[in-house]
């Protein structure tokens, strides 16, 4: 494999890292303040949501594992970023704490599917046991995910607003995440 061909594969790999864990793992840091001004919900309520989508990621993850094994990480990691999607839409089109709530528990199994772990078994099937590079190439990719999704959030947040914020991230990820991993 040329040189090219590993950049391009582990640079397609880092766009989807860094926007799964982005809109995932890290959107509550921006988008906390204004759903609980928007809603009146609590703090702790809408923290309780990102504390129930990682809940529902580390449970699914046994299972997640073994789709990985049977059908390989691209496949799950595709399905992660339709999963991250759903929730994320789910998310934009929650009124009430039920609904906010099965947003993150979608986004759970969207981040069990879409983040390190289906990427990383996509590296091992292409690079062998030369992997090794490119995981640690794909892990300062998705670094940069705070760095690259805060400000983009915040942004959106001031222009659209959290609820189209919720969705430019779900159009994003089925139009260009989702291909990428396929």
């Amino acid at each position: 494999m040329t040189g090219s061909e590993r950049l391009r594969i582990v640079s397609a790999l880092g766009v989807i890292e860094i926007f799964a864990w982005g809109s995932s793992f890290y959107l509550i840091a921006v988008l906390a303040e204004p759903i609980a001004a928007e809603t009146g919900w609590s703090g702790a309520a809408i923290s309780a949501g990102v504390s129930i989508g990682l809940l529902v990621s580390g449970i699914s993850a046994i299972f997640v594992g073994r789709l990985i094994e049977v059908h390989g990480g691209r496949p799950v990691l595709a399905s992660g970023m339709v999963l991250l999607a759903a929730g994320l839409s789910l998310l934009g089109l929650a009124n009430s704490l039920i609904v906010y709530y099965a947003a993150w528990t979608v986004m759970g199994i969207g981040m069990a599917c879409g983040l390190y772990d289906a990427a990383f078994s996509s590296l091992g099937q292409v690079f062998g046991r030369d992997a090794r590079l490119a995981i640690t190439q794909l892990t300062l990719w998705g670094g940069f995910a705070s760095t690259v999704c805060w400000p983009l959030s915040s942004w959106l947040i001031e222009m659209v607003g959290w609820r189209s914020a919720c969705f430019a991230y779900a159009g994003f990820h089925l139009a260009v995440t989702a291909p990428l991993a396929v």
